[in-house]
């Protein structure tokens, strides 16, 4: 496989091209945004707040996409199109979708088993719940193995960073600068998903059970997900108890729901900008 146009070392002979300069208000635009889904990395610890990171993710393609509308940029790119990192500039693309195709089929395994869980407890079956527990362990299996693939992509793409000899340069930078973050964003998205490693199930419930201060410390690390394999584990045919987790298994779903229309909302828009960068490639 080709190495990947986000870390793809460009180093050729400055161009008569000039390109607006990094203080373009798309580009300004662009860095905010790209700030903003960093700043939020850091305290991404509810689905709520996963889905406001999206949102800047999204709006960093959307500034993207208003770059390419620019006469110079689209000039400058064109002449790139004999070029072989055309080409993984493309391909990039397509490993970007493929990644966001995981993450966003991995979201809805999830919320069907939470569907079928809140029908487990409405009807108090307590072999469904002992399943979905299972089910549970072997998503978390999945999951990693999608976590190992991605970290795979990320070390095929440890190049040296661009050197920015010329205007040309500073665009694909950019698109370096917004895939290397979204593949981040979509490991933090499959690492929510999955949970702390080995900080579920009984191994959370002792820790939880041990001082008021580690369970204080444990609540606050444990995300909604945890929170609720672990109330399961241990779980009464207490009416208020049941109707809690039910509570909380329904913010999840609204959640999930919220993560997954932003992950189509991606999806699209990696898309819509590939097409932009095929369309100026091949004018």
């Amino acid at each position: 496989m080709a190495p990947s146009p986000l870390r793809t070392i460009i180093r050729k002979p400055a161009r008569s091209v000039s390109l607006p300069s990094r203080s373009h208000p798309f580009m300004l635009q662009f860095d905010e945004q790209l700030s903003k889904v960093r700043a939020s990395e850091a305290t991404t610890s509810t689905l709520s707040s996963v889905s406001s990171s999206l949102a800047y993710l999204n709006n960093s393609y959307d500034s993207i996409d208003n770059i390419f509308l620019l006469p110079h940029i689209q000039q400058a790119l064109s002449q790139e199109r004999q070029d072989k990192c055309a080409a993984e500039l493309l391909d990039g693309y397509l490993r970007l979708l493929d990644v966001c195709s995981t993450t966003r089929d991995l979201f809805s395994q999830k919320k069907q088993s939470i569907h079928e869980l809140l029908s487990a407890l409405r009807r108090k079956d307590r072999d469904d719940l002992s399943r979905y527990l299972t089910s549970r362990k072997n998503s978390k299996k999945i999951i990693q193995k999608a976590l190992k693939e991605l970290d795979s992509i990320r070390s095929r793409q440890s190049v040296k960073a661009t050197e920015k000899e010329n205007t040309t340069v500073e665009i694909l930078s950019m698109l370096k600068e917004v895939g290397t973050t979204t593949m981040t964003m979509f490991q933090s998205l499959l690492k929510h998903l999955n949970g702390r490693k080995q900080q579920t199930g009984w191994s959370l419930v002792s820790k939880l059970m041990n001082t008021r201060e580690s369970k204080q410390e444990e609540e606050i690390k444990a995300n909604e997900l945890e929170k609720v394999d672990t109330t399961l584990h241990f779980l009464k045919d207490d009416v208020e108890q049941v109707e809690d987790v039910q509570n909380q298994l329904r913010n999840i779903l609204s959640g999930i729901e919220t993560v997954e229309d932003d992950l189509e909302c991606l999806f699209r828009r990696l898309i819509k900008s590939r097409v932009f960068l095929l369309n100026i490639l091949n004018h």
